[in-house]
């Protein structure tokens, strides 16, 4: 086997395992705790695999739901994205970002998300 050929294998496989979901993180929207983080996404969507891998190494507690099984979550994002189906988007503590980057997930997470004592950690304090 060239090595060309092994990259372009192993390139394949990749894309197979991003898009599946991890393991206790995948949820359908109406299971989904959306008082914490809901990743909605769908398989073949590079933002989708970029956005899930960056966030796999984070400490973040987060559910995935994919909107190509789950005809209510396809319906909740067409909601928040004038319509589309665009993925990935995220809500943290029931508030949409369409395709957020890890950083404004982890923001958003940090200013309405409960602290580990139970207070919110600062940022907005409207629901």
């Amino acid at each position: 086997m060239s090595f060309s050929a092994f990259l372009l294998l192993a390139l394949f496989a990749l894309l197979i395992v991003m898009n599946l979901p991890h393991r206790g993180r995948s949820a359908s929207h109406r299971d989904a705790d959306h008082a914490g983080v809901v990743v909605y996404w769908r398989p073949g969507c590079p933002y989708c695999m970029r956005l899930r891998a960056r966030l796999r190494f984070t400490r973040l507690r987060y559910s995935e739901v994919n909107i190509w099984k789950d005809p209510d979550a396809a319906a909740f994002v067409r909601s928040v994205a004038d319509g589309n189906e665009t993925v990935p988007t995220v809500t943290v503590a029931g508030r949409a970002m369409v395709n957020p980057s890890k950083s404004q997930v982890l923001e958003a997470a940090g200013r309405h998300l409960p602290a580990p004592g139970g207070r919110e950690r600062g940022g907005d304090p409207r629901p």
